[in-house]
């Protein structure tokens, strides 16, 4: 990997999901105000404190790029992208003073800080800078890279084998998830590019938007907890927030973009909001903490109770996964509901170094502090414990150990 070139090559390499919340939040809340901070919760080979100076010197240059118009012209292309959001991002430039870059003892911070429409979209830039470069500095990249096609090649002879014993209407269906995690920008392009070429009846995309668009591919995505987080600082009683979130959403996308997030409070409590209108305005639900056929079998039952056929729906299941894990659950699940995968880490960054586990979330909104509730021990976020109790004993959620540095 060369290390004088830029990490960042490109605004629109960015994942999906990013532009649909930033384009719903542009039009339902322009004025907020949000901080969003930068957490690694394991232990990487160095202390990431030692790339400040260079991650300084990435989001420098991150900061001086715009949209070219050929991008706006891409992103007009997708039906769900109005002209109104692409008017904005022609002018769009992310502005330096939103976001600062400081140590803590051997730990990188970063945080940022500014309207929401204006500091959101870091989140990913950062992540994948930091990733970069903490692999540039570790080096030996060509053996690296060499057992790295060795273990994607292994995944795909596996799909390969497994699906066609598997057969079914419905086949596996994956997609790439590895953006904010990947090893450099290089592999994440080899191993798309790799995937779309030999596994063409089961890769249906992934979330890179800029690498959709140079290899043609569909870019895929929806929301994340950010966009639903944010609505509990809106004004909303705290109850209703998640109802007023996705009857935001359906409002913007009108039958589009219809994957629900379900674990910002934990899936009974999303469940319980879920009701007939929403099921049958959403085209199904996306998995991201907790045991995934515990979770698959209460949306089915829930879709049931419903008297809504789970097989008009689709789970797409995006928690760490893996190949092998990701087949299991298509066995599991065959014939009973439609699913994919979405796949991270495990496709993008599967070297011999160890990944890092980082994140850079919203912590709070409008002044207000604002949670993530976990279904998993170690995934719930919030810094401030009196407000998480609170969210807690309003949605009868149970508590779960959570980690010095927030969840993930």
């Amino acid at each position: 990997m060369d290390s004088q070139q830029p990490v960042v090559q490109s605004l629109l390499e960015n994942d999906l999901y990013k532009f649909t919340m930033w384009q719903a939040l542009l039009h339902s809340h322009p004025d907020a105000r949000t901080e969003y901070r930068f957490v690694c919760r394991n232990s990487p080979a160095f202390p990431l404190a030692e790339l400040r100076q260079a991650v300084e010197l990435e989001l420098d240059r991150l900061c001086s790029l715009s949209f070219t118009q050929e991008e706006l012209d891409y992103l007009s292309s997708l039906r769900f992208i109005k002209s109104d959001f692409v008017d904005f991002l022609s002018v769009f430039r992310f502005q330096r003073r939103f976001i600062q870059v400081g140590v803590e003892g051997e730990q990188l911070t970063v945080v940022a800080r500014g309207p929401m429409v204006h500091v959101m979209a870091f989140e990913i830039f950062v992540l994948y800078i930091v990733n970069e470069l903490y692999f540039r500095r570790l080096g030996g990249a060509d053996a690296a890279l060499v057992e790295a096609r060795q273990r994607l090649q292994a995944k795909i002879a596996l799909v390969r084998r497994e699906a066609a014993d598997l057969g079914g209407a419905e086949p596996f269906v994956l997609t790439d998830f590895g953006l904010r995690r990947r090893y450099s920008g290089a592999w994440q392009e080899e191993v798309v590019r790799t995937l779309a070429e030999a596994l063409p009846e089961h890769f249906r995309g992934t979330s890179n938007v800029y690498l959709a668009k140079k290899l043609g591919l569909v870019p895929i995505g929806t929301m994340a907890h950010e966009y639903l987080q944010a609505y509990q600082a809106f004004g909303f009683r705290l109850r209703d927030f998640q109802k007023a979130a996705l009857e935001g959403w359906v409002q913007e996308y009108r039958g589009d973009l219809g994957i629900a997030l379900t674990d910002v409070v934990g899936m009974g409590a999303f469940l319980r909001d879920f009701d007939l209108y929403f099921a049958k305005l959403f085209d199904g639900l996306r998995h991201d903490s907790g045991d995934p056929v515990a979770w698959g079998e209460k949306a089915i039952a829930h879709y049931r109770s419903l008297r809504i056929d789970p097989n008009t729906k689709r789970l797409v299941f995006s928690d760490g996964l893996d190949i092998p894990r990701a087949l299991a659950l298509y066995r599991h699940f065959k014939g009973r509901i439609q699913t994919s995968y979405g796949i991270g880490t495990d496709l993008t960054n599967d070297t011999p170094y160890k990944a890092l586990n980082i994140v850079m979330k919203l912590i709070s909104c409008n002044g207000q502090p604002v949670a993530k509730l976990s279904d998993a021990p170690g995934k719930t976020l919030c810094e401030d414990q009196t407000f998480l109790a609170y969210l807690r004993q309003v949605f009868q959620h149970p508590a779960v150990p959570v980690p010095a540095g927030g969840g993930s």
